[in-house]
């Protein structure tokens, strides 16, 4: 059985027919074209009509699933959040968290490295998280290993 890959670029500049050229070459197939643009402040324009839709940025972990009705977890993505629960647990500072994921190559969405600011912003979505993740057998069996750090050892 075949499994779909993707990937997400973000521009960085103006548009690149070529790099669409490239990618379909190399059996690419483009899947959702996502827009934006600045706008004045709110208080500065006349209030956005019901009718137009409003967007939020995916939670850290989820991707839009292929029917593109609902979301799904983001493996890749969920690693990282499930490493950064270990951190945690290990009581690690955030710069130490940020360093880590970097180390172990874990993008942000951006493509940048991490920083304390970025770990720290996603503090909301662990909140909602790791329940679950405290919840997987996995973690059940783990997690005796992860806590013995040196310094409550």
């Amino acid at each position: 059985m075949k499994k779909l890959e993707r990937v997400r670029h973000t521009l960085k500049g103006e548009f690149d027919p070529a790099q669409t050229s490239q990618m379909a070459q190399a059996g690419w197939r483009p899947v959702a074209v996502e827009w934006e643009r600045e706008v004045e402040a709110p208080g500065d324009v006349p209030a956005v009509s019901e009718a137009q839709p409003r967007y939020e940025e995916l939670p850290c972990g989820l991707r839009v699933a292929q029917d593109c009705h609902h979301l799904e977890e983001d493996p890749a993505e969920m690693h990282a959040i499930h490493t950064l629960t270990e951190l945690i647990v290990q009581d690690a500072t955030l710069t130490r968290m940020a360093d880590e994921l970097n180390r172990r190559g874990f993008p942000t969405r951006e493509g940048t490295k991490w920083t304390a600011l970025m770990v720290y912003q996603l503090f909301p979505r662990l909140i909602e998280v790791t329940p679950r993740i405290f919840a997987e057998e996995q973690w059940k069996t783990r997690r005796p290993a992860i806590a013995a750090v040196s310094w409550n050892s």
